[in-house]
């Protein structure tokens, strides 16, 4: 059976996919524009009540504990592992292993973090009464100010978005979403207030790149041993050797120990422009006399910023007496 394609009915069929195609991508668009809206309006939400929360999470000797169940849970697990990796001590309990032992998990010194949007789901609820007993501060993310979690949590902070982004108002993924930026904002709040700095960061992330990139010292990756060298006063072409053997696309100028300039592979290239000899010119004449250096012990990140933004690809490398102790290269990370 042969197909037509010149018909009416084929570019009737070709029209109303081209439209279908466009209806989808403005439908995920207004998926966006909503939750950036209901993002938005949580900012009328920070109150005092976000300052105790954070301020009661600061002054607990144990750990912020996280607990919610279903969607709730799985951003509860996030948000607690957010916490802990910048430098507030928490971890996740699920509600339903509570009461088969994990409640043991939870001691006076902690704090706990109850998640419900509607501030009835059971699993959480029925967990009050044991931490009241326990004297146990509760702060309640509860998208319900009238529900039971609400009005029973010491600090409650308000989550409520106008409706779901999902067209049945059903699908938790406006108040989810909410949910997450708040624990953001709560985590990013004790990150200022703890003065959580990078290098913090990096111990509780060794084995990542970022980690590395933060703990690691020039030391421990520059090149070391025999660094290509020339005195000032050999000519260029007597250095191209030392730079070829070298394969650090510099060679090191120095004098009696002392570091008097670098000469790139780039400097040898202008060289070959401006001169026809290279024999009858000095190194020193070429060389760059303020070369960029770092000392052995700093951070690997600083070398790496002090490269680009000087857009060299090398830097020397000196110890804490000012000698000369190896060249650290970009291509080193």
């Amino acid at each position: 059976m042969s197909e037509d394609f010149g018909t009416g009915n084929n570019v009737i069929s070709l029209a109303s996919k081209r439209k279908q195609a466009q209806q989808i991508v403005e439908e995920a668009k207004e998926v966006f524009r909503m939750q950036a809206m209901a993002i938005a309006s949580l900012s009328n939400k920070i109150n005092g009540e976000f300052t105790k929360a954070v301020k009661l999470i600061l002054n607990t000797t144990g750990h912020l504990i996280v607990c919610g169940i279903g969607k709730s849970g799985l951003i509860g697990q996030k948000m607690a592992a957010t916490f802990a990796s910048t430098g507030t001590p928490s971890f996740f309990v699920h509600p339903a292993e509570a009461y088969h032992g994990d409640l043991g998990m939870i001691t006076e010194e902690d704090v706990i973090l109850l998640i419900s949007n509607s501030g009835e789901t059971e699993e959480v609820v029925r967990l009050i009464p044991y931490l009241k007993q326990l004297s146990v501060p509760i702060i309640a993310l509860v998208g319900r100010q009238d529900s039971h979690l609400a009005t029973h949590a010491d600090v409650c902070i308000d989550i409520s978005v106008d409706r779901e982004v999902c067209p049945n108002n059903l699908a938790p993924t406006n108040s989810t979403l909410a949910t997450l930026a708040m624990g953001d904002a709560m985590a990013v709040s004790l990150i200022k207030e703890k003065n959580f700095q990078a290098n913090d960061f990096a111990r509780l992330h060794p084995g990542g790149s970022l980690g590395r990139k933060l703990l690691t010292e020039v030391r421990d990756v520059m090149h070391t041993g025999a660094l290509p060298v020339v005195s000032p006063e050999q000519s260029v072409q007597d250095s191209l050797l030392p730079m070829t053997q070298g394969r650090l696309g510099l060679v090191l100028v120095m004098e009696q120990d002392k570091l008097l300039g670098i000469v790139t592979d780039g400097d040898l290239r202008r060289a070959l422009h401006k001169y026809s000899d290279l024999s009858k010119v000095t190194v020193d004449s070429i060389m760059t006399s303020t070369p960029k250096t770092i000392c052995e012990t700093a951070r690997l990140s600083d070398a790496e910023e002090i490269m680009k933004q000087n857009k060299i690809k090398a830097l020397v490398v000196l110890d804490n007496g000012g000698k000369v102790s190896g060249i650290l290269e970009i291509f080193d990370d």
